[in-house]
C-alpha cells in the first residue's frame, strides 16, 4: 500500500509460508513475511519498513506520507488486540465482556474521525475523509487493513458488525474501498476468513 501510494512500480510473487522457497528462508531465518531487503540490508520489523520506506522515497519524486498529527498515528491502535481477544475467546461468560470492549475501542477511534483536527473548520463534525485529512498517510496504512479484518473475522466467526452508529468508522471504511491503494492491496475476504478459521475459536455451550 505505501509502495503504491509512493508511485512505485513492483510486483508482487505469493509464496506458501508452509514450504518456503529456499532463497526466501535464507533471507530471514525465523521471521515471517513481511521484510525489506535492499542493497545487503534486511528490515523486518513493519514500523522499521515504514521508516526506511519514508526515508529513502523522498520528494519531488515521491510523496511523503508522515501524518501531520501525531494523534493519527496512535488513532484506534488498540483496537486489533481487542478484536483479537475477542475472537480468540472460548469462554461464553466472557464473550459479552471482550464485545463491549471491543465497542469501546472503536468508539473511542470513532471520536477522533469525527472530530476536526487543527485548521479544520471547528463547527460540527469533521468530514475529512481518512484518519490525517483528506489524503491517506502512513498512519491509514497501519490501521486501514486491521480494521478491515475486524469487519470481515468478527462478522463471519461472530456475527458482529461495527455499530452503525458509529458513523466516523463507517464513513472511513467507505472511503477506504473507494482507494485502488486499499482495495487492490488487500486480501479478498475469502482469504481473510480462511486465515483466521483456527484462530477464531468456538464459544462453549
Amino acid at each position: 500500500m505505501i509502495l503504491w501510494l509512493k508511485g512505485v512500480t513492483f510486483n508482487v510473487t505469493t509464496v506458501d509460508l508452509k514450504r518456503k522457497p529456499a532463497d526466501l528462508h535464507n533471507l530471514a531465518p525465523g521471521t515471517h513475511p513481511p521484510f525489506l531487503t535492499f542493497q545487503g540490508e534486511v528490515l523486518t520489523d513493519v514500523n522499521k519498513i515504514e521508516e526506511y520506506l519514508e526515508a529513502m522515497l523522498v520528494p519531488p519524486k515521491y510523496p511523503k506520507l508522515l501524518a501531520k498529527n501525531r494523534e493519527s498515528n496512535s488513532a484506534g491502535n488498540d483496537a486489533f488486540a481487542k478484536f483479537s481477544a475477542y475472537v480468540k475467546n472460548t469462554r461464553p461468560e466472557k464473550h459479552r465482556a471482550l464485545e463491549k470492549s471491543l465497542d469501546k475501542t472503536l468508539a473511542k477511534l470513532d471520536e477522533y474521525l469525527i472530530s476536526p483536527l487543527p485548521g479544520e473548520a471547528q463547527v460540527g463534525e469533521s468530514k475529512r475523509r481518512y484518519l490525517d485529512g483528506d489524503e491517506l498517510t502512513l498512519a491509514d496504512c497501519n490501521l486501514l487493513p486491521k480494521l478491515h479484518v475486524v469487519k470481515v473475522v468478527a462478522k463471519k466467526y461472530r456475527n458482529y458488525n461495527i455499530p452503525s452508529e458509529f458513523r466516523g468508522v463507517g464513513r472511513y471504511l467507505d472511503n477506504a474501498s473507494k482507494r485502488e491503494e486499499f482495495t487492490n492491496t488487500c486480501a479478498s475476504d475469502v482469504e481473510i476468513e480462511l486465515a483466521y478459521r483456527d484462530v477464531a475459536k468456538r464459544l462453549g455451550k
